[in-house]
Order: C-alpha cells, then structure tokens, then sequence
C-alpha cells in the first residue's frame, strides 16, 4: 500500500484506490504525510485537527484520534507504516515507494542536470500530480499553510519543462500547458513571462502583449504594484521586436495514450524503481476533470473527478496539448477514478455491448470490423468518463489493451486525418500480436473522423465521445448510441452524498436539492460544488447554495484548476459553434420555458422553417434537451450562463439572423 496526497489524500496498491472520507483522522494523516519521516509537535497536529478551537481534552482527544488512524491502517494491511510516537509528537516513516511526494522530489531532483533525460524525468514528475491538492482534508490550517508550499514546488517544475521546451523552440506545443498554468496563478510573473515569450514566437505578438497587460492589471488591483523589471523589458523588447523569435519546430502530434488491460501481474506499481527512465507512470486520474469512472472495488468514500470532457492518460492527468515521449513502452493499468455516481443504465448498455459475444471475431466483412459505441451528450456531461469506465469494466474481453485518441485540440478544431491516423497506427502497434484492442476517439467533431479509423483498429470495438449526435455515423454504421443528459434528482443526491458523506447531506436535504437544481444536474458543476464543500466542511449548505446564487454560474469553478469551471467549459462550447448558432443560443434564453419553433421563429425574426432547422443544431450539439414532441428546453444552468455573458458584455443579441448568417448555417452544423 501507498499515500497518494498529490490530489485527494487516498492509500492505493498500484490498482485500487480508496479516497479517504473528510474526518479528523485524515486530517491527522494529512499532517504527518506532509512532513515524511519528521516528528510532528503534537501541539502542530491538534491545530492540523481542530484548528484554533481545540476541545478542553485536546490532548486525549489526539490519542483518539491516532488510534482511530491506526485502525484504518489495519483495515487496509498498512500496518507496517503505522503512526510512530516519539517524544514530543509522532511521525509516519515514508520513502519514495510509499509516498507520492517523495517520489516526484526524488524525479525533480534527479531531473536536475541530467541532460538528454531531464524532460522525461520532470514529466514524470508532473504525472504523479491527481488534481487539486488534499480536497477530502477538512483542515484550514493545511491549506493554509501546507497546500501552497506544496503547489510551489509543482510550479518550479513546471516552469523547468517549459523553459526546456521553450529552448528547444517549441513554442507550439508549451502553449498549452502555459495557459492553463498562468489562468491557475494570474499573479506568477515567471509563468506570464514564458507564456508572453511562446506567443511571440509563433508570431502571435499582439497576444503576447496583451498577456502582460492582463497580469499589469491583476497585480494593481490586487497587490497595487507594477510587474517586475523582467518583464517591463520583455514588454519593451516584443514592441521593438528585440525579443529573439528562436526556431520554432514544427508542433507534435497532439498526445494519444494507451491504456492497457487492469491484470498485468508483471507491470511495475506507480513507485518502483522500473519506471525511471524516463517512460511514462501509471498513477490515477481530474478530476477535471474530467474523468469519473466507478471502481469496483473497494468502496470510495470521497468523489474525485477529471475534466469531462478532457482526455485521460494511465497517469492521470490531461493528455490534451502533452508531447508524447520516446522511449521503452510502458504497461500502465486501467485508470480507476473513483466517486462515479449515477449512470447505471448508460453503463450497463455500454458494458453489454462492448462485452457482447461478436468482440474480436469482428462485426464486419472478412471479420475484421470493430465493434462501434457512440457517448455523445453536452458540455460538462461526462461522456469521457463514461466511456474510461465502460473500458475499464470490459478490460478483460480485449487483451490487446486499450488506447485513448484526442481527436480535437483544445479550441475544438479536428485533429488532421493523417495525424489521427498515425498516431493510432503507433499506439496499436505495441499491443500484443494483433490482439483485439478498445480505441476511445475522444471528442469527435465530424463523422469522417470515425470512418477514416476504423479500417485501422482492427478487431475489437471503438468507443466514440461527441458533443454532437452524430447522425450520419449511426445512419451508415449504426453504433450502439448512449445520449448522456443532465442527471436525475437521485443521481444527482448520490452524488453529492458519496462525496461529502450521507449524514452532512442529510441534515440539510432542502438545501442538498437546492444545489442540485442550481447546477442543472450537470456533473461538472455538482463536482466543483462537491470539492468545495469537501474543503469547507463548518460551510452550511443552504449558505454555499444562497452564495452560489448570486453569482451564477461564475462561482462554479475550482480556482487551482482552470479545466474545472462551467463558465469555461460553455464559454469553449459557444466558440465551437458558427456564430448564427452560438447568437440564437444566448437570445433563445431569454425564453423562459418551453422552445418551440414558432417562439423561436419570433424570438429571431426568422421563418418558422428556418427555426425548426436551427433548433435542430442546438441540439445536435447538447445546448438544447428534448422536451416533449415539438418543444426544447435549455437547461437552466446553460440559461444562467448564456444570460450572465449576455449581462456582462453588455452586448445585445442581434434581434434578427441576418440571410447571411441563415446562409452559414448549414455549413458551420458539424
């Protein structure tokens, strides 16, 4: 068994995971963990506890609270890393194999000056990292104290890989990663540095510029000074056109990763030594998020969630805009992301057909043909997250293993044909001998996609993710078709009690069914909700819901992790959409209710043939949910969210499609 605390603190054995439930004891074990093998004053761990208002028995109360985390210890055989007392306070002996921590210092340290082999072993590093810091420690004093100087040191390491790539003159493929990182912390002038020179180097110069408007601007209103001089002379340097562009290497194939069966007796745990040379490391997954995926066993008492509609990698972390990097092949295992609630039916459909009795003999001419699934649904669904946990359930009936394939970038433009195509014929090749093979094309923008992949995948099945329906792929390969749409009320209640326990739930069930409702039922918003609860557990739930309300949906995104924000996620969303599509979205908000045709057709002045078409679209893309026959409905937290950009622009929705933007229409719906 090992601590994982780089994300939700959680004890895994390199295959299951169990998140450790918000409780006095996991703060206990919180404490200790972040100081591996050092003697905690037991005046430290009673304020890591109970903060400044300690219990008159402090001091027994402890002694309660150590034997209660041994306890657990013994529950999941870890008795050989039991809390240690020592005079004065106690400790818990870790090294690199059985704490994440110290096995990402151990990287990072190793990384240093080690040449051609420092990138693999930084990434490395980063891969260990799961998500927002200690969410299921209910402890202010951590995150107060703690949970900064620990995402410092993610950050340095950070910083190191991009100045590498940057050197390297990659400009394209850090761009990614430095934008993710400088929206987490808009006040980090080396991050805003490095961001400002990418941009300029790809020759987007006016970004660049206006990057170091926006931290000038932060840093004012938040700290009332000016950046530092480093960056006051790169300003000046990009507007003289000083700043050295560098050879800007053509970008990489945006990342694809394999995942291979969950059995592999023989693959290395997620700390041994076997994993340092620079190859990928199998850990767990973001939340962001994300993926949720149920695992089977044990039980997890604490939600923990990717990017849903973000790619997964066997490490856990994003593999959108991630290099891939050479060297000897890997044998990761199936991700496990616990906390999945809810989907029962939609999982039991996928896992029937996907474990049916046609895999690997073929569905197609000359038995070659894979099975086809389709998970489409809107933003914020999780329709990654469903297809990574039907994978996993099913891993057995394909022993070639399991491959997960970005099929869009992060501004939802298609990955090349050819691209696509090449990256799956390396992934494919290392599965054994011709296997039958699961292949995940993630987030798929146009049926073309699929059917120039399909040949390539050989026997076994293809799980297709899209925010689009699709139609033309089911008219002309009839895929078995899972529609993913808000969660029911009981989802969505189960949701909320497996991550912040049944008894928090059920004292304040009115204000538990109020959440729901002010998050649609949408999973991305239940799970921000979710984790910052988890971290405010004095926090009444009828408070966080009235807070909440008034500034909806802005406040649902997690502020150290910019993938796990609704207004992102629907901002990204209207962008993929013509603007006829995306203008008819935010005024059709303005229709309370039920859509139909004619209300729609009044709404945008426009033919009642026209609007049924445009109804259509929306659809098509998951912006609008089936009714009854002949009416839409929008839901309610996409109707905030359209009608605050609308407020906060202070734009008008144009009160009419003009022919022109009728004639856009057809060609901007795939």
């Amino acid at each position: 068994m090992r601590f994982q605390l780089l994300g939700p603190l959680s004890i895994t054995d390199g295959r299951d995971m169990v998140v450790l439930p918000p409780s006095k004891p996991t703060s206990l074990l919180a404490a200790l963990l972040v100081r591996p093998g050092e003697v905690v004053p037991t005046s430290r761990l009673r304020q890591a506890v109970w903060g400044e208002e300690q219990p008159a028995t402090a001091k027994a109360a402890l002694q309660s609270c150590v034997l209660r985390l041994r306890r657990l210890f013994a529950k999941y055989d870890i008795e050989e890393q039991a809390v240690v007392a020592v005079a004065g306070g106690y400790l818990v002996p870790a090294d690199h194999d059985t704490l994440d921590l110290l096995r990402f210092r151990r990287l990072a340290a190793r990384a240093d000056g080690a040449g051609e082999t420092e990138l693999p072993l930084l990434r490395k590093a980063l891969g260990l990292w799961r998500g927002p810091l200690l969410t299921n420690v209910p402890s202010e004093l951590l995150h107060r104290d703690e949970v900064p100087r620990l995402v410092e040191e993610r950050l340095r390491v950070v910083e190191r890989v991009c100045e590498i790539q940057l050197a390297r003159g990659r400009g394209r493929e850090v761009l990614v990663d430095l934008w993710e990182a400088t929206r987490a912390h808009p006040q980090h002038e080396g991050l805003t540095a490095q961001l400002m020179r990418a941009l300029y180097r790809v020759g987007r110069q006016n970004e660049a510029l206006a990057e170091y408007r926006r931290i000038r601007t932060h840093l004012r209103d938040e700290l009332g000074v000016d950046p530092g001089a480093e960056l006051q002379r790169l300003e000046l340097a990009i507007l003289r056109g000083d700043e050295p562009r560098g050879p800007e290497i053509e970008p990489a194939a945006p990342a694809a990763v394999a995942l291979e069966p969950a059995v592999r007796p023989s693959a290395p745990g997620p700390f041994t030594d076997a994993d340092t040379d620079g190859t990928p490391t199998p850990a767990t997954a973001p939340a962001t998020a994300p993926a949720p995926a149920p695992a089977p066993a044990p039980t997890v008492a604490a939600a923990e969630h990717p990017s849903p509609d973000s790619p997964v990698s066997a490490k856990g972390g994003s593999a959108a805009g991630a290099p891939a990097e050479r060297g000897p092949a890997p044998v990761p295992r199936l991700p496990h992301v616990p906390g999945f609630t809810g989907r029962c039916r939609e999982t039991a459909d996928l896992v029937a057909h996907l474990g049916g009795a046609d895999v690997g003999a073929g569905v197609g001419t000359g038995g070659t043909a894979p099975l086809l699934a389709l998970v489409s649904g809107g933003p914020g669904m999780g329709k990654t997250a469903l297809a990574l946990h039907a994978a996993h359930l099913v891993a057995d009936r394909y022993p070639g293993g399991a491959v997960l394939l970005p099929m869009s970038g992060p501004d939802g433009a298609p990955r090349p044909a050819a691209d696509a195509a090449a990256a799956l014929r390396a992934l494919l090749r290392c599965r054994d001998g011709g296997a039958p093979c699961l292949v995940i094309l993630d987030d798929v923008v146009h049926p073309d996609q699929v059917r120039d992949l399909l040949d390539a995948t050989g026997p076994g099945a293809v799980i297709v993710t899209s925010r689009l329906g699709l139609a033309a792929l089911v008219a002309t390969h009839g895929p078995a078709v899972v529609q993913l749409g808000a969660l029911s009320p009981r989802e969505s209640d189960a949701l909320l009690t497996a991550v912040l326990g049944r008894e928090r739930v059920a004292a304040e069930a009115a204000a538990a069914r109020t959440l729901a409702e002010l998050c649609g039922h949408v999973p991305l918003a239940l799970r921000i909700v979710a984790a910052r609860l988890l971290t405010r557990p004095r926090t009444r739930l009828a408070d966080y819901a009235e807070w909440l309300r008034r500034d909806l949906p802005a406040r649902l995104a997690l502020p150290d992790d910019p993938r796990m924000s609704v207004p992102l996620a629907l901002d990204g969303a209207l962008r993929r959409l013509p603007a006829p599509l995306a203008d008819a979205h935010l005024r059709l908000a303005r229709l309370h209710g039920r859509i139909t045709a004619p209300a729609t057709a009044g709404a945008l002045a426009i033919p009642e043939t026209e609007a049924e078409e445009l109804l259509e679209r929306l659809l098509d893309h998951g912006l609008l949910e089936d009714d009854q026959p002949g009416t839409l409905r929008m839901n309610e937290l996409f109707r905030a969210h359209a009608l605050r950009r609308t407020a906060r622009t202070g734009d008008e929705v144009p009160r009419a499609v003009t022919a022109t933007a009728r004639r856009a229409l057809p060609s901007g719906a795939t």
